[in-house]
């Protein structure tokens, strides 16, 4: 397990950058986790996806798949990578607090 630091934020992550308690979370932590990610600030819309993300996985315990998430959100496979460079799953669930997806989201 790795410490990762940003400002005056402190938390566990596992291998891949995913925080190992996601009981941790908040928007400070969303922040930095969004700056190992290429994300510079958190807008709107970013923060509806977060939301969207956060509300799912405590509903279900699993990412959405991403043709769900795009449908339910309103976002275009191109408006999630604009907001997320590296992806739903990579960065997306990351900046959300959530366990690392095990498969496509």
């Amino acid at each position: 397990m790795a410490i990762f630091e940003w400002n005056d934020v402190k938390i566990d992550v596992d291998e891949d950058g995913f925080m190992e308690d996601p009981a941790q979370w908040d928007e400070k932590v969303a922040l930095a986790l969004a700056s190992t990610e290429g994300v510079a600030e958190l807008d709107e819309n970013h923060w509806k996806m977060i939301t969207y993300l956060r509300d799912y996985y405590a509903k279900f315990g699993i990412a959405p798949m991403i043709r769900k998430l795009c449908k339910e959100t309103g976002f275009s496979l191109k408006q999630v990578y604009d907001m997320f460079p590296s992806g739903p799953a990579k960065g997306a669930c990351k900046v959300a607090g959530l366990a690392k997806p095990t498969g496509c989201v």
